[in-house]
């Protein structure tokens, strides 16, 4: 499943790295949301392709992001 983050409309209130610590975490240098470097595609922290197995999480992150900003194709 493919992963999409609008990082620069994120206001880093932590939800999508507490529900889904698998996927997401915190950007070190900015305080931004973005895919762990595992599921990144090409480097690109707001780009990723999680495995079917974590869907679930993916998709409640997705859903409690108060800004809509985590897409999951």
């Amino acid at each position: 499943m493919k992963v999409t983050i609008d990082r620069d409309e994120c206001t880093m209130c932590a939800l999508c790295w507490e529900t889904c610590p698998d996927v997401f975490e915190e950007n070190q240098d900015d305080g931004f949301s973005q895919i762990v470097e595992e599921y990144q595609e090409n480097g690109e922290p707001d780009k990723g392709e999680v495995p079917d197995s974590l869907s679930d999480c993916v998709n409640e992150a997705a859903e409690e992001c108060p800004v809509d900003i985590i897409h999951v194709d």
